[in-house]
């Protein structure tokens, strides 16, 4: 006998939930206010911001994840491969759009990785991390492997356009500033909406008890697997933004301390707050700027010692500090 679909309360989606609208609005208005405000930042801190936007995409597809009850250590992965189709597409097929490039990226690491979701979407816990973690790691493997990609020096990419139109020395930072924080945003956007659908809270209800979602008819296994391609498209188009900011692509993408700074972002932010998931990637830029400058070889240290005072003051992420655990 079939079971019964999951029901899910009518009031938790936003096409009915002013909240929900309202949030939806508050974020259109707040990714407007940063396009605006960049026009009037200096270049270095231009630059620092796109790093943060696009880093914290690929630690979005991590809160996907963590919703489900699992964390990725490989988010390298799919980091790289989109990072790389986008480079590769750049200098071998000329494509130069950035907006298209980006699209490559993310479709390129969400097709590599989908083939491994039925598998991951088996284990929990410490299993579900180190196998991606193992992906990774075989991804670099291959990638310091292959001379024709570069080997492990990689290999440089020139200066994408926007819309066809070319883009000055003047003009590229804040270009590329303007195309990160656009696609972060809606991005973003888009998830708040998939953790407020039937769907959504579906993974949610994942995490919390596997056993009740089965027998109330929801799939755990293809919520898991959903979560992770989801989480590969995001890390996919991080991947391409990331190297078109960079205009250089080499095997570290995968390298596990990657994945690490990743999980790192995600763990400060909570698994509360998709805003609070970008604040903590520009934390992250900060701290590592200002470290590396006048800590040049402690650095990391430095990076250590701010996330265990994270934990022991805001052990529920930045999130928590305007939201309420559901």
């Amino acid at each position: 006998m079939k079971s019964a679909a999951l029901p899910i309360p009518a009031t938790a989606r936003p096409a009915s939930d002013p909240r929900g609208r309202t949030v939806l609005w508050g974020g259109l208005a707040l990714l407007v206010a940063l396009v605006g405000v960049g026009a009037f930042l200096p270049r270095w801190l231009v630059f620092l911001l796109t790093m943060a936007a696009s880093h914290g995409l690929v630690s979005l597809g991590i809160l996907l994840l963590m919703r489900s009850g699992v964390v990725s250590f490989g988010q390298g992965l799919v980091f790289s491969v989109g990072g790389y189709a986008g480079a590769l597409c750049f200098n071998q097929l000329g494509i130069t759009d950035a907006l298209l490039l980006t699209l490559v990226g993310g479709l390129a690491a969400m097709l590599v990785a989908l083939p491994f979701a039925p598998l991951l979407a088996r284990y929990r816990g410490i299993f579900f991390a180190m196998l991606t973690l193992a992906l990774s790691m075989v991804c670099y493997g291959v990638l310091v492997k292959t001379n024709s990609l570069g080997g492990s020096d990689g290999f440089n990419m020139g200066r994408p356009t926007l819309l066809g139109q070319s883009l000055s020395d003047e003009r590229v930072a804040y270009a590329l500033y303007g195309v990160t924080v656009v696609v972060s945003g809606v991005l973003a956007l888009l998830a708040r909406v998939y953790f407020d659908s039937t769907r959504g809270l579906i993974a949610q209800a994942v995490r919390e008890n596997e056993l009740r979602v089965e027998y109330l008819g929801g799939s755990v296994r293809q919520a898991v697997a959903l979560n992770f391609g989801m989480a590969a498209f995001a890390g996919g188009c991080g991947g391409a933004l990331t190297v078109m900011s960079l205009g250089h692509i080499d095997p570290n993408f995968s390298y596990w301390t990657t994945s690490g700074e990743f999980v790192f972002v995600a763990i400060l932010a909570g698994s509360q707050s998709v805003l609070a998931v970008f604040v903590a990637s520009t934390l992250l830029e900060v701290v590592r700027s200002f470290s590396n400058l006048y800590f040049p070889n402690t650095w990391q240290l430095s990076l250590g010692l701010f996330l265990l005072l994270m934990i022991r003051f805001l052990p529920g992420g930045i999130g928590s500090l305007w939201t309420k655990k559901k």
